[in-house]
């Protein structure tokens, strides 16, 4: 029994023959371009001031009217911008959506970094008020010294008793 499939352990050969390559990046960039100037106010002037002038100058009475009332072709021609403006807009939302994934996890790892280096600082901060807590302080050290002048001066005090006694 013949198998007409391709075997599996050997690399597929290339068909000969014209086959289109597309960069995907080259194409996506020119898509959102286009996005971006479909999404601007001077496109919608543009594309107001051409369509103003297709329907006054289709309705001048003694010049020739290419596209009389219902403008078939004005129609058409909106309508055709229409199909070909949605997809690309659709594809360089798709492309952002991805870029703002990208950011987001980086900006989440990022997050997760600063957490660790906070954690990491107050467990630092933890352990030294820990060993402070064991060190004398200033005002510690000051009590220390005023109790052992007054120690000694009581002392002092009662040696002047003694001998003068």
């Amino acid at each position: 029994m013949a198998d007409n499939r391709e075997r599996l352990d050997q690399p597929r050969v290339e068909r000969r023959g014209f086959r289109p390559r597309v960069d995907a990046e080259a194409f996506g960039q020119l898509t959102e371009k286009i996005a971006r100037f479909l999404g601007t106010g001077r496109f919608l002037v543009v594309q107001t001031t051409i369509i103003v002038v297709w329907v006054v100058g289709n309705e001048i009475p003694g010049f020739p009217h290419p596209d009389q009332y219902p403008f078939l072709f004005l129609t058409l021609a909106l309508s055709l911008q229409a199909s070909y403006a949605a997809p690309l807009i659709l594809l360089a939302q798709n492309r952002q959506d991805d870029r703002d994934r990208v950011n987001l996890e980086a900006d989440r790892e990022e997050a997760r970094e600063s957490k660790a280096d906070l954690d990491y600082l107050a467990r630092e901060i933890a352990a030294i008020r820990m060993a402070l807590g064991e060190v004398a302080t200033r005002d510690f050290l000051r009590s220390e010294l005023a109790r052992a002048e007054a120690a000694r001066e009581k002392d002092a005090a009662d040696a002047e008793d003694a001998d003068a006694g």
